[in-house]
């Protein structure tokens, strides 16, 4: 099977040409477990399948480390866009790609190589709504919501960009690099209050236009960058008066800028794309 692995700000993904290469469905999953193990397979934070769109140009078809099925990933379609240019698939730099029945409008820039360097994503509007979300909470919104993870008391704000995410913002005398994330993330992705785990962001605010944040991934871990994490954290960063409309959000790897339109409801997130290697691996 041939393969390409590129990577958004370090959130590498291995991608698939599903139009070419004819995968069962039943065997994606442990697949991408094997292909996403760093020690005996290529290494990547999961598997994206480029498949032809029902509703768009294109699919992109996401699975994570652990073999499940994700619905969004603003690093892995911005990858997705690339590809589908760089590789031929279209000559357009205004497309639209579908995940999980939600399709997505991009702008592609082009360097003077001929290949796309930066990608503009419209990501839709924020979701709010507890019960969309979703987060267990006797409210209709989680802002600054309470929730005790291993003792420890912290405040969340719940938002989905088509997953679900729980963003924190840390005291700002808490030190982001040493806060403990092996121990504390998968606490969050695992607490009862989310029905379907949760992405969690874990944030320090630099100034009103510029946020440090490291993110658990549900079922993959913590990874160097998030898109719709990056997106989640400029909606919760605004609803809590902490942030202007458009944030520059540092990641482990990398910058990617996220900004709430706020008089039409939509988040916008512009960032790299990068292509490491093509390959080939035997099934």
């Amino acid at each position: 099977m041939k393969f390409t692995k590129m990577h958004g700000c370090g959130n590498d993904y291995v991608y698939v040409n599903g139009m070419r290469e004819q995968i069962a469905s039943d065997k994606k999953p442990t697949l991408v477990k094997r292909l996403s193990d760093r020690h005996f397979g290529i290494g990547a934070d999961g598997v994206i399948f480029i498949n032809q769109g029902k509703q768009a140009m294109f699919e992109m078809e996401m699975y994570n480390a652990d073999g499940s099925r994700a619905q969004m990933c603003g690093n892995g379609i911005r990858c997705v866009a690339k590809y589908v240019y760089d590789y031929g698939l279209t000559d357009q730099t205004s497309i639209t790609i579908e995940s999980f029945g939600s399709v997505k409008y991009l702008e592609l820039s082009v360097g003077a190589d001929n290949k796309v360097d930066m990608v503009r994503v419209n990501m839709g509007a924020p979701i709010l709504e507890a019960s969309k979300v979703p987060v267990h909470s006797i409210k209709s919104r989680v802002i600054g919501e309470e929730i005790s993870v291993l003792g420890t008391t912290y405040k969340m704000t719940c938002v989905s960009m088509g997953n679900p995410h729980a963003v924190v913002f840390l005291n700002e005398i808490e030190d982001i690099r040493r806060f403990d994330l092996e121990s504390v993330g998968p606490s969050f992705e695992n607490h009862d209050c989310f029905p379907e785990r949760t992405n969690t962001e874990f944030v320090h605010v630099i100034d009103r236009q510029n946020v440090q944040m490291r993110v658990w991934e549900r079922g993959t871990g913590e990874t160097l960058a998030c898109g719709t994490g990056c997106c989640a954290t400029a909606v919760a960063g605004v609803l809590g008066g902490l942030t202007d409309t458009r944030v520059n959000v540092h990641v482990l790897g990398g910058v990617i800028v996220c900004e709430w339109d706020q008089e039409n409801n939509v988040v916008y997130m512009t960032g790299p794309a990068v292509t490491v290697f093509d390959g080939e691996v035997e099934l």
